[in-house]
């Protein structure tokens, strides 16, 4: 089994413990991009930067996934300082606070070396100066960069085959258009396990260079 083949195992651990609340905060907002060029089911994106909460984590994958999860998923649901002033009412309170931080789509998690990264895209109201700074150092809040990204959308279940055959299928793509690609393509998952498996979106991204 591959890498791959196991992150797409695992990947479906990771909502384990969190469904109710999170089956309804899935899939409200996305990160901003543009289609430039489409065909059936590929897409090639230009996405505007965004934000998103990742951390890093070493170990066997089925633990690295779960345990991933569950640092981002606390960061968003309060594990975090506000980062902004909060307007004075009446009576006047003073306490350590914490904001609950809406969850978007997708959730990304990619291989990065020898570890695996983990990340939620924020909401597009927050900037670096006013998203909640979370309070586990092992989590970070990053700027993603404008990319470029051929994409491939499709349902089903998140099988070993069903990937591979996809990220074949996005691959001939990408030749066929004379794309190059610029790193590691990227699995992404916008729903969770009870979704009924042909309701199911999924994605597989590549960042692409973009032309002279």
């Amino acid at each position: 089994m591959t890498a791959i083949s196991r992150a797409l195992t695992a990947i479906g651990l990771l909502f384990v413990g969190s469904l109710a609340p999170f089956a309804t905060a899935m899939a409200i907002e996305e990160a901003p991009f543009k289609t430039i060029a489409s065909d059936g089911p590929f897409e090639v994106r230009e996405y505007a930067p965004y934000l998103v909460a990742e951390t890093y984590v070493d170990g066997a994958f089925g633990e690295v996934g779960n345990e991933g999860f569950r640092r981002l998923f606390r960061y968003i649901s309060g594990d975090n300082a506000k980062a902004q002033s909060i307007a004075m009412t009446a009576p006047v309170e003073q306490n350590a606070a914490s904001e609950k931080i809406a969850m978007t789509a997708p959730v990304e998690q990619q291989k990065a070396g020898e570890r695996w990264r983990i990340a939620f895209v924020l909401p597009a109201s927050y900037t670096l100066a006013t998203v909640p700074k979370p309070l586990d150092p092992r989590v970070t809040v990053v700027e993603m960069p404008a990319r470029r990204m051929a994409a491939v959308r499709y349902s089903g279940t998140w099988s070993e085959a069903r990937y591979d055959e996809q990220l074949a299928s996005l691959a001939k793509f990408v030749s066929d258009r004379g794309l190059s690609p610029e790193g590691d393509p990227v699995f992404a998952r916008y729903d969770p396990p009870f979704m009924p498996w042909f309701l199911r979106r999924n994605e597989i991204l590549v960042p692409v260079r973009r032309d002279p």
